[in-house]
């Protein structure tokens, strides 16, 4: 998402630079599309000299605004930004990791006061308010955005098929997340022997990696249905596996706002997802998917077997998940919305000083 939204606002009015704590996969991906990048290491919480090295790297960028992700960048940026004296923007994208914490508590609520506080849909929005104590008017809800769905040739999806052992299968089903127990994969590995008692070619794509990887193939040998559950890893080629699918399952038991549903979205699947957090703000039930209940294996099953047993529907719902992206989630219409939010806090901003 953040890759993805510098680029696209690195094309508009603005000039942009990504800072990150450390090297890797998200700093090559936002090179890759042409945004600047800068690496600089937090050794531990609260770093004196951290601190004099981005104050240092305003100055020398003119820095404008900084806008954050996440508590450990929230809270380091926002600090920068108040020595610093430049507006700030902050986007919170899940739910499931702070608010039991009496300080994470009071730093958002600080943080929302002295800047902009964004929440990525409704239902956490709801959550940051109810939960944190954050006041409603302090916080706005920026849906993510994805880019328009890569077109892959039929070709191309029967040479992936045939590569992965699953050519003439189906259905075929995918998730893509990474293998955290928020993610809820136990549930989908669950309800997998009762798909596979109506349709014994059906097959299962985990697309992700994460500490629970062992404890699911475990699960997988003790169901014995390893013939038909492939784990991918982390892959480079998301939008080629999509392709493959007959249905895309996100059977999460959280979700601030799914990039791997939207995305699925985009390529015109049909959907199956647990009804948490801002899933149904994406699916229209019975219109582009299902939802259902999570931690319910036998709930995920039934619908799932209702859908691809059901070949007219699936094309439906994947042609109206499609739209619907179009309509309201892609990425421009994201791009357009920080747009908007930064030259208004850098006009309010300015307004203030002048007065001073």
């Amino acid at each position: 998402m953040i890759s993805m939204l510098t680029a696209a606002l690195n094309q508009g009015q603005f000039r942009v630079m990504v800072g990150l704590f450390r090297p890797g996969w998200l700093q090559t991906e936002c090179e890759a599309r042409g945004v600047k990048t800068c690496v600089m290491p937090l050794a531990g919480p609260l770093n004196l000299q951290w601190f004099r090295a981005c104050l240092r790297l305003l100055r020398k960028e003119q820095i404008a605004l900084i806008h954050a992700h996440e508590f450990s960048a929230i809270l380091c940026g926002w600090i920068v930004a108040s020595l610093a004296g430049i507006p700030f923007v902050a986007t919170v994208h899940g739910k499931n990791y702070f608010w039991e914490k009496l300080r994470r508590r009071v730093v958002y609520r600080v943080v929302s006061r002295n800047g902009t506080m964004v929440a990525v849909s409704q239902d956490l929005k709801r959550f940051i308010c109810e939960k944190v104590g954050v006041l409603e008017e302090r916080v706005e809800v920026i849906y993510n955005g994805v880019a328009p769905a890569e077109t892959i040739p039929s070709e191309e999806t029967q040479r992936c098929k045939a590569e992965l052992g699953i050519s003439g299968c189906y259905p075929v089903l995918g998730v893509v997340g990474s293998l955290y127990p928020v993610k809820g994969h136990r549930f989908l590995l669950e309800a997998m022997p009762e798909i596979l008692r109506r349709w014994p070619n059906a097959q299962l794509l985990v697309i992700g990696r994460g500490e629970l990887e062992i404890a699911l193939k475990e699960q997988v040998k003790q169901l014995a249905i390893g013939a038909n559950i492939h784990f991918l890893g982390m892959r480079q080629d998301v939008p080629r596996l999509l392709s493959l699918l007959d249905v895309f399952v996100l059977p999460s038991l959280s979700e601030g706002l799914s990039l791997a549903l939207l995305e699925a979205m985009a390529s015109g699947k049909p959907l199956v997802a647990t009804g948490v957090g801002g899933n149904p703000e994406l699916i229209d039930r019975g219109e582009t998917g299902f939802l259902v209940q999570p931690e319910d294996a036998r709930d995920l099953a039934a619908h799932l077997l209702k859908l691809v047993g059901a070949p007219e529907m699936m094309q439906q719902f994947g042609r109206r998940a499609a739209e619907k992206v179009q309509q309201h989630f892609s990425m421009k219409q994201m791009a357009d919305r920080y747009s908007d939010l930064y030259v208004r806090s850098l006009r309010v901003h300015n307004s203030v000083v002048d007065k001073k």
